[in-house]
């Protein structure tokens, strides 16, 4: 195929790739940029390569939900850690906002934010890791990192999860928040009521970083 007609049809496929899924152009961008991807953590006080000892709680794998890469969350060691069950269409969606604010004020700090999309409460997170993906990028800018789709209650639990509620009880409802100190050990653990920029939960992180 003639060099000028691959260039031409590269051309057509990137732009059509980036109005099917703009989040996936965001993450390409941020990533040729140097900053911090949604989704993957980078920056001052980010995981990176980390020397500090993985505590059990973290020594789990969980795939990236933009691509579905294994991520070791050894990574976050030495990390003040929130660690939240999201869903798409419950009533606290809305916490995607306070919890990417949050990432935000504290991440230079040793904060991370981990987002696990689940569809154990009341069916509300029925789609594929892309919809997710493009709906957390697109309606809330989230940029904390965001895993594929998990099992946070009943036998079939993920490790991670099944760990949690070992230290601190079973979520009840979507975006139930766990807090896990520098230590690896979960500090304190909020319901789905509690907001990520409610006072109780500020005031715990704070005593942690």
């Amino acid at each position: 195929m003639p060099t000028m007609t691959k260039t031409f049809l590269a051309s057509i496929l990137s732009v059509a790739l980036g109005a099917v899924w703009p989040s996936a152009t965001a993450w390409a961008q941020a990533a040729r940029a140097g900053a911090p991807a949604p989704g993957n953590a980078a920056g001052p006080g980010s995981p990176g390569a980390s020397s500090t000892a993985c505590p059990p709680l973290l020594d789990v794998t969980a795939a990236r939900l933009q691509d579905d890469v294994p991520q070791r969350l050894c990574q976050y060691a030495g990390q003040v850690v929130l660690v939240v069950n999201t869903a798409s269409f419950c009533g606290f969606t809305g916490q995607y906002e306070g919890l990417e604010a949050l990432y935000e004020k504290y991440r230079r700090r040793g904060f991370v934010v981990l987002g696990f999309p689940s569809n154990d409460f009341g069916q509300q997170e029925p789609g594929s890791s892309r919809e997710i993906a493009d709906f957390c990028f697109n309606t809330y800018a989230v940029r904390f990192p965001m895993f594929a789709k998990t099992t946070v209650s009943g036998p079939g639990a993920s490790p991670l999860f099944a760990a949690l509620s070992r230290q601190a009880g079973a979520p009840r409802w979507n975006f139930h928040k766990y807090l896990i100190g520098r230590d690896g050990r979960v500090a304190a653990a909020f319901p789905s009521q509690v907001a990520p920029l409610d006072k109780p939960l500020i005031q715990a992180l704070e005593r942690l970083l």
